[in-house]
């Protein structure tokens, strides 16, 4: 059973928040148990202060322990500043509060336990064919040494899942780099353009499939956030919750337009630090631009291709997914996750014959100087030539202005 509420017009008020948190509460016995919260990152647009309140309102006089650990995936961790903007209530220490936030720790191997194996068959069947090999599943070790699983996140049209949000909060959020290397890889082996927006797909079914590998009881809050605007909330079973969620998302999320643009410009808000994450810019409107077309992303704020990353990006470039395919034994060692990440920002096209074809052009508007924008494959423009606003409301000349890019997925009618 799903308790929720999700509204296409209107935000929901933090009244109706409690109140669903708290009959859902009401529903599962934690009474003298160890909680754990898995929230996402401040990469995400998500009414986290909200939930925050409610469970230390609700749970706190209950639990033995009430503690949180961050979704990190492989961002860069978060200290106490962005700690304290991400829930609402100073942190100090790593401490808000009788309860603890961690950040997830892929790149450190004791923080992380093997749940199991996906053995080769499995991810044939699981990726249809698209990869046959075993693959170890590690997570985060918390998630087994508490006694139940809060898992809260917000639901949008996703470039790797289809969606995000549910058990992408296990993969990658909390997980180890082979998984994580894994399902990021499948998805690019499909494209970005065929899992967009589409909630039943094999990265999913992967992700699924390895969440399901963790025995500790979960119980999934999942967001529906428009803007910023909390739109709705679904509580209930991983699968259950994110899926209505997911039917809400693609009712709020996805903009339809009558013909494809030359150029995008998409202007990225600042709870994107990094092109890794900034990628979204050029994610989410890529199915609205003609062939030969280019997609901007606008960040002076931005200095940085990848925190974690960047090293390799410098050395792999950005790349159709062809590029790496058929060259395989000269890239295969490198962290699947970057090649997918590069692939993802440049786009589909084609390598043939040693000639890289991209679809579209990418160029970034950002602090990244243009020698090595160039080096790594991308266009460059000065962000200080661009002012956002003269590229408004000129639809008709082929432009479209995207001013909070990131979220919202553009597609083309039908």
């Amino acid at each position: 059973m799903v308790i929720g509420i999700g509204r296409e017009n209107g935000q929901l008020a933090e009244t109706e928040v409690r109140s669903l948190v708290a009959e859902a509460l009401s529903q599962i016995d934690v009474r003298g148990k160890r909680v754990l919260v898995i929230i996402p990152d401040s990469t995400r647009t998500a009414a986290v202060p909200v939930l925050f309140r409610a469970f230390a309102d609700l749970l706190s006089e209950q639990v033995e322990a009430l503690d949180y650990l961050i979704a990190l995936g492989t961002h860069i961790v978060m200290n106490d500043e962005a700690m304290s903007r991400l829930v609402g209530v100073p942190v100090v220490d790593g401490r808000a509060g009788m309860s603890q936030i961690f950040n997830h720790r892929w790149d450190q191997t004791d923080a992380l336990m093997t749940l199991g194996v996906l053995s080769s068959a499995r991810m044939r069947e699981l990726s249809e064919g698209r990869l046959e090999r075993e693959v170890e599943v590690q997570f985060n070790r918390l998630v087994v040494e508490y006694d139940q699983l809060l898992v809260c996140g917000p639901v949008f049209p996703h470039e790797v899942v289809g969606f995000s949000g549910g058990n992408k909060y296990f993969v990658p959020g909390v997980a180890a780099p082979e998984i994580i290397n894994t399902t990021h890889w499948l998805g690019a082996l499909m494209t970005s353009g065929a899992v967009i927006g589409v909630a039943d797909n094999p990265v999913r079914h992967v992700v699924d499939a390895a969440a399901a590998l963790i025995p500790t009881p979960k119980l999934c809050f999942a967001m529906v956030m428009h803007g910023q605007s909390l739109q709705g909330l679904y509580i209930g079973s991983m699968q259950d919750a994110w899926r209505a969620a997911a039917q809400l998302s693609d009712r709020l999320d996805i903009v339809y337009v009558d013909k494809p643009y030359k150029r995008v410009l998409s202007v990225m808000p600042e709870l994107y630090d990094d092109i890794w994450t900034a990628a979204k810019g050029m994610y989410k409107v890529d199915p609205v631009v003609v062939d030969g077309g280019e997609v901007i992303i606008y960040a002076p704020h931005i200095g940085e291709l990848s925190y974690t990353h960047g090293k390799v990006l410098d050395e792999v470039g950005y790349h159709v997914c062809d590029y790496f395919v058929k060259q395989w034994d000269r890239f295969k060692d490198y962290p699947w996750s970057v090649l997918a990440h590069s692939t993802h920002l440049c786009g589909i096209g084609t390598y043939e014959g040693g000639e890289e074809h991209p679809r579209i052009r990418v160029t970034l508007a950002t602090r990244i100087p243009r020698e090595r924008c160039e080096k790594v494959g991308l266009g460059y423009m000065d962000p200080d030539t661009i002012d956002p606003e003269e590229w408004a409301d000129r639809e008709d000349e082929g432009i479209l202005l995207v001013r909070r890019a990131g979220e919202m997925l553009y597609r083309l009618k039908e």
